[in-house]
């Protein structure tokens, strides 16, 4: 693929000389190399022949799940630390921005986050814009279906986090083949895109989504596949993100992902947790769990070294300082409440021969991905619950909010905590505030409490205090203001690409 990229960029840097003298960018490499595979002879699309070929492009695109590096390691750091959940770790000069608030376009996470994130929906784009055409006749009409649909619920996946962090991004759905003279108005759109609003983005992820549901498979108990139940998911998650709530359409989605057949697990620890002989986790594909990505021995998830210890080789690359240091902040948020399951589940104190946050001797670490067998949860049950209890309580009226109350209820009292008093029940403010809490205390290290920070209109409140509150946080460079919802756009891809405009802010 490395020598076709090569050959492909010659030609259209000649083709730019002889068409325009104008044109003298080079396509974005990140982007164009993904998209860009065998062809059968100049200006020729891409082509699959048979079932196989298509298969590794199936394949690829659920291998990148296991790139734990932005689909988990990054994501972390950005939602937990831009959150009062957790402190950057290190003294590193690409994390500690993340904690004090001075981002810029030159952050080396965010670059390296904007373009694989793009190559991940350049994967999902070679599955939907050629499966239909491959002529392999033992290739079935329903599998093609059902593969196309799982790529566009990845697609879908992948823009719900671009326009999260971003908010302002290209949408892209096709796939950029040769430029020729014949064709270079409607391809070279495609090498160097325009900038998509938010509406644009959720319009294309709610048609993914929808349109996805009815041939992706049904839930089952391989939570590693993009089912029918992923998709409803994400489209709870969409409608309630996007700028014009609709909490009718969160709550019916939570109910469709609700009605597959999740149930709480009921012991918390199942979750995260290692067997008794410590040589493998508690449990995969668990009742609660609607996507994970699976590690094990030999092949494991690398990222513990960057939270904490791996149980299974217990000295490991443990000498050096970690990612997402549980705050203070968030600790006494545990305390607070007596939720001592969730917080002995989330957090664990090791000696450390570092102290740039704790005491060296009694030093707090993240706790939900303790081996390199520990299982990445993308979406949960607890999350859809919670989430439909946001929703009803925003809506309010006494019989909304009974319902969300239920629904808290039934959280805590797998973690031994008291139900909610009537005076909560009762109150749409304390409601909403109940259920907000809930979250972080359920969901803490899971990649949730920015986003919730942002929905509820709370991100400047909370983190323009947060040094007040938090003895032990750096302090903050710049004031928290409705700019810093979004993530600066790398520069390297602004000087690539005149199109894009950086966000507000930076």
């Amino acid at each position: 693929m490395k020598l076709n990229y090569i050959t492909k960029t010659l030609g259209v840097l000649i083709l730019f000389a002889t068409v325009s003298c104008s044109l003298d960018k080079d396509p974005i490499s990140e982007f164009s190399e993904v998209i860009l595979g065998s062809n059968e002879g100049s200006g020729d699309r891409i082509k699959f022949k048979t079932r196989g070929e298509m298969l590794t492009q199936y394949e690829s695109m659920y291998n990148a799940f296991k790139n734990q590096e932005h689909w988990y390691l990054d994501y972390l750091m950005l939602t937990e630390v831009r959150s009062d959940n957790a402190y950057a770790g290190t003294t590193g000069a690409e994390v500690v921005p993340v904690e004090n608030n001075s981002l810029d376009g030159g952050n080396s996470v965010i670059t390296r986050d904007w373009n694989r994130y793009l190559a991940d929906i350049a994967k999902a784009n070679t599955i939907i814009e050629n499966i239909d055409m491959v002529p392999d006749a033992t290739f079935s009409t329903s599998e093609r279906a059902q593969w196309k649909a799982e790529a566009k619920i990845f697609r879908a996946m992948v823009m719900l986090e671009m326009v999260r962090f971003w908010g302002n991004f290209p949408v892209i759905t096709k796939e950029a083949g040769d430029i020729t003279a014949e064709n270079i108005a409607e391809v070279y759109p495609l090498y160097f895109p325009k900038q998509n609003t938010p509406e644009e983005a959720y319009k294309q992820i709610v048609l993914d989504l929808t349109t996805a549901v009815p041939h992706a498979p049904a839930a089952s108990s391989d939570k590693t596949k993009l089912s029918k139940a992923v998709a409803r998911a994400l489209l709870a998650k969409a409608f309630a993100e996007k700028a014009n709530r609709d909490y009718d359409k969160v709550i019916a989605y939570c109910d469709s992902v609700i009605a597959d057949g999740f149930t709480l697990v009921s012991d918390y620890s199942m979750l995260f947790g290692m067997n008794d002989a410590g040589t493998d986790i508690k449990a995969r594909n668990t009742s609660e769990s609607i996507l994970e990505a699976h590690f094990f021995t030999g092949g494991g998830n690398w990222v513990t070294w960057m939270f904490g210890r791996d149980l299974l080789n217990w000295n490991s690359q443990f000498s050096w300082a970690k990612w997402v240091t549980p705050s203070r902040d968030l600790i006494q948020a545990f305390q607070s409440e007596n939720d001592n399951i969730r917080y002995n589940q989330s957090i664990v104190y090791y000696q450390a021969g570092w102290s740039n946050y704790y005491p060296a001797d009694n030093y707090p670490f993240m706790y939900k991905c303790r081996s390199a067998n520990s299982s990445i949860i993308r979406l949960r049950l607890a999350d859809i619950l919670l989430l439909k209890a946001e929703a009803l309580a925003w809506k309010g009226g006494a019989s909304n909010l009974g319902a969300a109350a239920d629904i808290v209820d039934q959280i805590r009292q797998r973690v031994n905590l008291p139900v909610l008093p009537a005076s909560v029940r009762s109150s749409q403010d304390l409601m909403v505030e109940a259920v907000f809490k809930e979250r972080r205390l359920e969901l803490a290290f899971e990649g949730q409490r920015l986003f919730d920070l942002i929905r509820n209109g709370k991100l400047q409140d909370v983190m323009n205090t947060v040094n007040l509150r938090d003895s032990g946080r750096l302090k903050q460079l710049r004031s928290y203001t409705v700019n810093s919802e979004l993530l600066p756009i790398p520069q390297t891809v602004l000087d690539e690409n005149t199109n894009l405009v950086q966000n507000p802010g930076y």
